[in-house]
């Protein structure tokens, strides 16, 4: 028998202008007041609003009052590091979906596998190349407004996703998932039975200039699978994943 599929579509919305992507506030976080004037410079250029904190604590001071939708978070810092700072700003409701960039030296005693974890969705290694960090952020601002995302929630067998609340719910049971996770899940399952490769997956999911690898996508699929289930993501061999329907 057939699985069944329900896609629902979002309410409509009082007709609002088109926000800008110079509209969007980007939080610094860096100890090297250089790399911040820099940051601050190119951003503000283009149109961001821009703050900027010295470290991890004083980040999770700033952020509440500043309120970003994107934070640009360095790795190595005195008082508190990024990846605790990031663990930190996951744990506050609402920076659960803010989007996190970490900035990272090449030579840094550094896991990607850890900072994924805390809830990092991105990378971008030192030194920072302006244009190419423009180049991201302007992406990520096509990915947050891209048609698809009008889909508010996905049913099949079992496992609502709730695209509006960045939410999963399995058999009624409500599964956090960090913002990465959520997104390639709901990426899959919004074209059941399709196959993606690795590399398909980062474009969609991470942008074309990231830096991280391929087994970024093998790191989350698993996290994945460990919150909702094994069957839900299948393994193609030698090609990719696909969402399954089967039961």
């Amino acid at each position: 028998m057939s699985s069944r599929i329900l896609f629902y579509p979002k309410p409509p919305r009082p007709v609002q202008p088109t926000v800008a992507p110079n509209a969007y506030k980007i939080l610094v976080v860096d100890d090297d007041p250089d790399i911040v004037e820099l940051l601050e410079y190119n951003l503000r250029k283009e149109g961001y609003e821009v703050a900027s904190a010295p470290d991890g604590r004083k980040a999770l001071e700033v952020a509440p009052q500043f309120g970003p939708d994107i934070i640009l978070l360095d790795v190595m810092m005195p008082h508190l590091d990024g990846i605790a700072a990031c663990r930190q700003l996951r744990e506050l409701p609402r920076f659960k979906d803010t989007y996190i960039i970490f900035l990272t030296a090449r030579a840094e005693e550094f896991s990607e596998v850890a900072a994924f974890e805390a809830g990092a969705d991105d990378f971008i290694a030192k030194p920072i190349k302006p244009r190419a960090l423009l180049s991201r952020l302007a992406a990520f601002v096509r990915r947050d407004k891209d048609p698809q995302t009008q889909i508010s929630s996905i049913e099949i067998n079992g496992l609502k996703i709730d695209r509006t609340g960045f939410a999963v719910y399995q058999d009624g049971r409500k599964i956090t998932l960090p913002k990465k996770e959520f997104e390639l899940l709901a990426f899959l399952a919004a074209s059941p039975h399709k196959v993606f490769g690795r590399d398909e997956l980062l474009q969609n999911i991470w942008g074309n200039d990231v830096f991280v690898l391929a087994r970024t996508v093998d790191v989350h699929v698993r996290k994945v699978r460990e919150k909702v289930g094994d069957h839900h993501i299948q393994t193609i061999k030698g090609v990719g994943y696909k969402f399954n329907t089967d039961n």
